[in-house]
């Protein structure tokens, strides 16, 4: 019969992690950091109403589009001394209007500081 007979007590090995092994944990770590971080961003509402700055309730007034209005023609009626690329723009920008496309009947927001004329 044989018999096994060790010299001295087993040393421990260390873990060994290569770079990649290593990038993977970091982004393991960091991808709950990751998405707690835009779950707050996302979740905390109004940024100006967190901020503390009063922001008044009525900041546009509205327009109804009629036959034949572009947003050009309602640019022009709204603000006559403004540039009507920059009041389109806005107009576009404060209704989501993608491509300038609007129907009659659509209420447009117009914003407060051109004056609209309340159509």
């Amino acid at each position: 019969m044989s018999s096994i007979t060790f010299a001295g007590p087993v040393p421990a090995t260390r873990l060994r992690i290569t770079a990649r092994g290593r990038r993977v944990l970091a982004a393991l770590v960091a991808l709950p950091v990751a998405g707690a971080i835009a779950f707050a961003a996302l979740s905390s509402g109004g940024s100006a109403l967190a901020s503390g700055e009063h922001t008044p309730g009525d900041a546009f007034a509205t327009v109804t589009v009629q036959a034949g209005d572009t947003l050009w023609s309602i640019a022009g009626e709204v603000a006559p001394d403004a540039d009507p690329r920059d009041v389109v723009a806005e107009i576009s920008r404060l209704n989501m209007i993608a491509g300038g496309v609007i129907a009659v009947g659509q209420h447009l927001a117009i914003p407060a500081h051109y004056g609209a004329t309340g159509r």
